[in-house]
């Protein structure tokens, strides 16, 4: 099974980003935009769970979540992968209070390893991805226009185990389902 573990944005935040990008879609058909009820900070990416490991999965990051602490984070101005003359993907960036993130995303990746489900992926950088290019493209305009965005923050609270189901979404996209909600501790 595919799957992923995420801090998904409450609705406002959701909202205040779909807003910001609402008249700007228009003006970028070759692009395809990520739905909206599809937003969120991945920190560990699991491209193949086997079944008898999901259960151990979701124990050992409901540890690894009671371990850490709540955090502020907020979407502010943009990037894209790899790099701005040959785009494949444009985000925004998650910004959070020094040190909270990137340590929440190794020990959702030390625990996702611990249960059997290896993640893939390189280094972590916290972002939410909010469009893809169809092919390489110069994308340093995009950058301009998400530098002017600064999102409401919001307090991390949980992260998620999404299972991912390539091509049952709308128009072909993937489907995803929650399988668990896993509450980070009180301050």
């Amino acid at each position: 099974m595919r799957m992923f573990v995420a801090v998904v944005p409450p609705p406002a935040v959701v909202e205040d980003l779909h807003d910001f990008l609402d008249s700007r879609r228009e003006a970028a058909p070759g692009l395809r935009w990520t739905d909206p009820d599809q937003f969120h900070v991945t920190l560990a990416f699991l491209p193949e769970v086997p079944e008898r490991a999901v259960e151990p999965l979701t124990a050992a990051l409901a540890t690894a979540a009671r371990e850490r602490r709540r955090f502020a984070l907020n979407l502010a101005g943009g990037g894209t992968f790899p790099s701005p003359y040959a785009a494949r993907v444009l985000f925004v960036h998650a910004q959070d209070e020094p040190g909270h993130l990137p340590p929440l995303a190794r020990a959702a990746r030390a625990a996702a390893n611990q249960a059997g489900a290896a993640p893939d992926g390189g280094r972590f950088q916290g972002h939410m991805t909010i469009a893809r290019f169809g092919r390489p493209t110069e994308a340093t305009k995009w950058l301009r226009i998400l530098d002017t965005y600064q999102g409401p923050g919001w307090v991390v609270d949980e992260i998620e185990l999404i299972a991912s189901h390539l091509g049952q979404g709308r128009q072909r996209r993937p489907r995803y389902e929650t399988i668990a909600q896993l509450p980070l501790s009180a301050p």
